[in-house]
């Protein structure tokens, strides 16, 4: 392992984010998303189009209702809030909201997903080394995806949408929910570190005082990652797994 990581191994505990961190349904989120959005300007005339950076930007690693809300914004766009039981086809945040995870829903239920190879190796390899593990996820759907990826028994508390609902935390990148996430979890930030793949989550993690903040780049860009609070960035989690000494892997740190 290059020098410069962190050795997860020594760290109190380690909290990972979920989509685009553990498995790849930040895909499965885009791709709901853009349908969603594609459908919803189109109808009302919005301006300027949808794209994979307003995804990056406005939507990933936030709440679900809250990245509605921070898109529309962007295009000056305001609807009512509603709420959480709006029918997907009502005009308001919560029911665009709640027509994108249909979406999600239907895709995850028909192809399922497996995690990212790397990812699944060093949790594999964290856990057996007696490290806790915990997932801080924006999602609603983490315990589902959790379970699909085959990947719930790894970790000992999940720290998702439902539970933010319910406890009244603010989205990332607020750090509520990763401290929420070392509460449970019975360890110190200041002891442990958090991976993230969102610029929202990173900055939720630095603010809630994690010694390292791991930005993983699945396309967000490593400067992105870094200047939200990232202290090392790498391009997938196997850069943590040992290799012989002719074979270190690079970092973008």
């Amino acid at each position: 392992m290059p020098e410069n990581l962190p050795d997860l191994l020594a760290a109190e505990g380690v909290l990972f984010d979920l989509d685009g961190v553990l498995t790849p349904t930040a895909e499965v989120h885009m791709r709901a998303w853009k349908a969603v959005f594609d459908e919803v300007f189109a109808e009302w005339g919005i301006t300027p189009a949808y794209t994979d950076a307003d995804y990056f930007g406005y939507v990933d690693g936030k709440k679900r209702y809250d990245g509605v809300a921070s898109l529309m914004h962007s295009r000056n766009v305001e609807i009512p809030w509603g709420e959480v039981d709006d029918p997907p086809s009502a005009d308001t945040i919560c029911g665009i909201g709640n027509r994108k995870n249909d979406a999600f829903a239907a895709e995850l239920r028909r192809d399922g997903i497996a995690p990212y190879p790397g990812s699944l190796a060093l949790v594999q390899r964290l856990h057996a080394a007696g490290v806790p593990l915990g997932v801080v996820s924006s999602s609603k759907n983490a315990e589902e995806v959790l379970a699909a990826a085959d990947l719930r028994s790894y970790f000992r508390i999940v720290v998702d949408g439902v539970v933010a609902e319910r406890d009244g935390l603010a989205s990332k990148p607020a750090p509520d929910m990763f401290r929420a996430g070392a509460v449970a979890l019975g360890v110190d930030p200041a002891r442990s570190v958090a991976v993230e793949d969102a610029t929202s989550g990173a900055a939720s993690a630095s603010a809630a005082g994690y010694a390292h903040v791991v930005g993983v780049d699945r396309g967000t860009g490593a400067d992105a990652l870094r200047a939200a609070g990232a202290t090392v960035v790498v391009d997938d989690l196997d850069r943590f797994l040992p290799t012989t000494p002719n074979s270190a892997p690079e970092t973008t740190a």
